[in-house]
């Protein structure tokens, strides 16, 4: 179970932009948050995923409380996540050829022996031919990019996928490509999801169920 409880959270603490918001999501549940712009949701899923830390709430992990944020939490906890960010460019390192990108997550943790199988393997799932592994970000399309993004935040194989605004730039083709990789992954490993979106046609047939923001934020 994924708790997020009494949330309150932005970048200043004297206006922030989520106030006492709860969410719950069941293990291999698929949950959209719909909501305009600038409200607030993807501050809401960043503290999800540990990478932002509430002013108030608290986060519960499979019935733990969170114990940090950011490189400070627990690795079990940090590996938990996986996690697509909206624009793929400003979340791979520029340096990073595309296989080093996908490998990123195997070296945090101490893992690199790994990369060689789990790559290959892991860039044909996600539909990128070998002809790209050696590429760096500026040289490859947005799509082809957050396929990279997308296999990066499953190689570790996480209970929890976090997908913020993560079909946003792209077109309807790769959009439905990454959709039916991480519903396959779901399937295979029974991991839950929170798809952050404003796109309400595309979470409602994507999840389980979607919650719009003004509901948590009421």
């Amino acid at each position: 179970m994924l708790e997020l409880r009494a949330i309150s959270a932005g970048y200043d603490r004297r206006a922030p932009v989520v106030r006492s918001v709860d969410l719950t999501i069941a293990p291999g549940e698929s949950v959209g948050l719909l909501g305009p712009s600038g409200c607030g949701k993807s501050t809401l899923a960043r503290v999800a995923a540990l990478l932002h830390r509430p002013d108030a709430g608290q986060v519960v992990i499979d019935g733990e409380a969170a114990q940090g944020w950011r490189h400070r939490a627990p690795r079990r906890q940090r590996t938990a996540f996986g996690v697509v960010f909206q624009q793929p460019r400003l979340s791979a390192d520029p340096r990073l050829a595309l296989r080093d990108l996908v490998a990123e997550p195997l070296r945090a943790v101490g893992r690199s022996s790994e990369a060689a199988d789990l790559v290959p393997e892991l860039t044909a799932r996600v539909g990128l031919g070998k002809d790209l592994l050696g590429r760096r970000p500026h040289e490859v399309s947005d799509g082809q990019l957050q396929r990279a993004c997308l296999a990066r935040a499953l190689v570790l194989r996480p209970r929890w996928l976090i997908c913020d605004e993560m079909t946003a730039m792209l077109d309807a083709s790769t959009t439905a490509a990454l959709v039916h990789v991480v519903e396959e992954y779901r399937r295979e490993s029974g991991a839950g999801m929170l798809a952050v979106g404003h796109d309400r046609v595309l979470l409602e047939r994507w999840c389980d169920r979607t919650v719009r923001w003004e509901e948590l934020a009421g």
